[in-house]
């Protein structure tokens, strides 16, 4: 009987393009598979997980004897933005996609914030966020106004200097806008993009926050909480949920520090669900089209594995997915419609299994309410009768 599940997602560790891919722009994006074929990393921990079994990997081979179940899913949902994909792994479907604004936000948007905040904003328009520093980032600390920008995902992204706007006042700014912004410009995140340094030298810093909608309704973490466990999130995922079906949390910033709260959380918590989120591998390289960085980071996950499955003992579940893809080596900056990877361990496993295709992220919410006997969400398929228990 399981009693506790882990559920990892790699940000934006996609395994290859979507069949819908080409209405996204992403034909032929392979996120991982592009990495191994680029850098040549070896991830042998994920490997015995089944991670060259989803797809071919140039780094990564088939493992016959895996010890994990892997797959891989296809997203049911609009989109493939951070939010549309960690509400369908928590049992949420979004039939339209947030809005996006190519060419910046209206007036009608705009000027009501100006008034609100009390400051003219620069910038209005899609960007790299480190580009878009480096390009206002002088101007912003002469005039004080904050700089607003999209990407082509659905975003309100306000970036700052911490010394010219304190981040208690751009988090402020943020929470008015995330108000503000409703119906037809119910965009799926307001990001707070605080840097620090001197006109040629800006640098983001760690004291990002996300500003997510609420889930329109109750996802398989409301479920839980309702029915008494905990729901314990890491990194960003309280943010994703704006703090709907959460009991505890650990706002880690990075991924080693995620893994540092996860290994504590293994530690605290006896049952219920830890959510975790790794956010390096969009945020610091995907975004940046740095493959070699993205790399690193798999393999610092990967050596740092087996210390999370030390920590698990036979009523425990291991999942680990992703939310999208991020390919770093396409000409795109920004989100890519992908599969994600499937990756299910518990040590009282008999052996590895293929569970295949899955045709929603859901599946995992549905999975989960089969672990703990409460209510599903009404959206995906359950594989825990797949697994090799």
């Amino acid at each position: 009987m399981i009693k506790r599940v882990l559920l990892i997602v790699l940000d934006s560790v996609g395994v290859g393009e979507a069949p819908d891919a080409y209405k996204y722009g992403d034909n032929g994006s392979n996120t991982l598979g592009h990495i191994c074929d680029v850098t040549g990393v070896k991830l042998p921990n994920l490997g015995r997980l089944g991670l060259g079994n989803i797809l071919p990997l140039k780094s990564v081979e088939a493992d016959e004897s895996a010890i994990g179940a892997y797959g891989k899913m296809q997203e049911h949902s609009a989109g493939k933005d951070t939010t549309t994909g960690h509400w369908e792994i928590a049992g949420l479907w979004i039939d339209k996609a947030f809005p996006t604004f190519p060419n910046g936000f209206p007036d009608e948007v705009i000027k009501p914030f100006e008034e609100k905040i009390g400051r003219k904003v620069i910038g209005n328009k899609p960007a790299s966020g480190t580009k878009i520093i480096e390009e206002l980032g002088e101007e912003h600390m002469k005039t004080g106004c904050p700089i607003v920008y999209t990407s082509a995902d659905s975003v309100f992204q306000i970036a700052a200097h911490e010394e010219v706007i304190p981040l208690n006042e751009l988090y402020r700014m943020c929470e008015i806008a995330r108000e503000m912004l409703n119906g037809e410009f119910a965009v799926g995140r307001v990001i707070a993009r605080p840097f620090v340094g001197t006109p040629g030298n800006f640098v983001r810093t760690e004291n990002r926050r996300d500003f997510s909608l609420k889930p329109f309704s109750p996802t398989i973490l409301d479920n839980l909480k309702e029915a008494g466990y905990e729901v314990f999130a890491i990194g960003k995922i309280e943010d994703i949920f704006a703090g709907c079906g959460i009991t505890g949390k650990d706002h880690s910033t990075n991924n080693k520090d995620g893994i540092i709260a996860t290994l504590k959380a293994l530690d605290k918590i006896k049952s219920g669900l830890i959510f975790t989120n790794l956010v390096d591998f969009d945020m610091l390289y995907g975004h940046r089209n740095n493959p070699q960085g993205y790399a690193d980071a798999l393999k610092y996950f990967d050596d740092r594995l087996p210390e999370i499955l030390a920590k698990l003992d036979d009523d425990d579940l291991m999942i680990i997915t992703a939310d999208h893809g991020n390919d770093p080596t396409t000409a795109s900056t920004d989100h890519s419609r992908e599969y994600v990877p499937l990756l299910v361990y518990s040590p009282s496993f008999k052996h590895g299994a293929n569970l295949g295709l899955r045709q929603t992220f859901s599946d995992i919410a549905a999975t989960i309410a089969d672990v703990f006997n409460v209510k599903g969400t009404g959206h995906g398929t359950s594989f825990i009768d797949e697994l090799p228990f």
